[in-house]
């Protein structure tokens, strides 16, 4: 049995590739320090091929202990958090990220020079095409692209070069995976109280389909829309994701290389808000306000996904009417637990 070790295994995303590991049949290792969420019981906890530490990635001698017996790493930890996050804490995001990355790659060096570990699998993110006006983005033009202007795209940029650098020195094989607005389940309001301070609907929530779900329960005729609402995104169900992301392990194709990992399909701000609130109030007419847009708020996020499904076969076929019929119910019971 193949051997996977995921850093950030707790985290929203990481959950999601748990559990498709565990499906693929690896055995997994997984590392979280509970800094964003706490503690939550997984569907897959109990798995017994799974092993879940609790520890500081950033902790040489934790990592190699755990990664020198595995053939594939997935580097996956990170602080994180939603646009104004990015921002209102730049420097420890950027602090905090590139010590974690530096130190897993460390370690990855040293676990392949002992000829066990195969590939480092890096979690990058749609924020390195933050300064983009190519639509749409292809990986090829992000080397064409201005820096982004976030501490967080810029350090995700880094991770890139991270995985480049360690190839041309040491020959370490990587893949990189570019996930795109992940919507699923999982996400609650964070527990750190500098992530949930007074701000806390804007810092806490990483993403826009809790928001809106929260927004359309609590409001008695209409829904605060930052902006225009006509940023575009690609909402992504983590299960494809984490799909795309587990193929990028062992893929010949994939070997050195770098992947959007995205829905092909475009959808606005207020089309996401207003497809959230009719299937919440499906009686009543969809009606919002515009308010002050977030200062750096990403107006586009618009991937090429053709690279993804010509090398690896990849495409996710979840549809966003699926993804909410799953979610929306999920966020409810949520919200009556407490957790938001």
């Amino acid at each position: 049995m193949k051997k996977v070790l995921l850093t950030g295994s707790e985290g929203f995303i990481g959950s999601y590739i748990v559990k498709r590991l565990l499906d693929l049949g690896y055995e997994v290792i997984g590392i979280d320090n509970f800094s964003k969420y706490g503690k939550m019981e997984r569907n897959h906890s109990d798995n017994p091929n799974y092993t879940l530490i609790e520890g500081d990635v950033k902790n040489f001698d934790l990592l190699y202990e755990n990664l020198k017996f595995c053939d594939y790493f997935i580097a996956g930890a990170a602080m994180i958090g939603g646009i104004s996050y990015f921002h209102e804490f730049a420097y420890d995001l950027l602090s905090e990220n590139e010590k974690i990355i530096s130190n897993s790659t460390d370690v990855a060096i040293k676990c392949f020079k002992e000829e066990k570990l195969k590939r480092v699998v890096y979690l990058s993110s749609s924020m390195v095409f933050e300064s983009t006006s190519t639509y749409p983005s292809t990986e090829e033009s992000l080397y064409q692209t201005p820096p982004p202007i976030s501490s967080y795209g810029f350090q995700k940029l880094s991770v890139e070069y991270f995985a480049r650098a360690a190839f041309e020195q040491y020959g370490l094989e990587y893949s990189i995976a570019r996930p795109f607005n992940c919507v699923g389940i999982g996400e609650i309001k964070a527990k750190n109280k500098k992530d949930a301070s007074e701000n806390s609907k804007k810092l806490a929530l990483s993403h826009v389909v809790p928001d809106f779900v929260l927004k359309t329960l609590e409001s008695k005729d209409h829904i605060e829309i930052l902006g225009s609402g006509n940023q575009i995104r690609h909402y992504t169900y983590g299960e494809d994701l984490a799909e795309g992301i587990c193929l990028l392990l062992d893929h010949e194709n994939a070997k050195n290389n770098d992947f959007n990992i995205s829905t092909s399909t475009s959808t606005t701000v207020l089309e996401l808000a207003e497809k959230i609130w009719k299937k919440i109030k499906p009686d009543e007419e969809f009606k919002y306000k515009n308010v002050d847009p977030f200062e750096y708020d990403v107006q586009k996020r618009i991937p090429s996904t053709s690279k993804a499904k010509n090398l690896l076969g990849f495409e996710a076929k979840t549809s966003l009417d699926e993804i909410l019929d799953v979610v929306i119910p999920w966020i409810i019971d949520a919200k009556e637990k407490g957790l938001y």
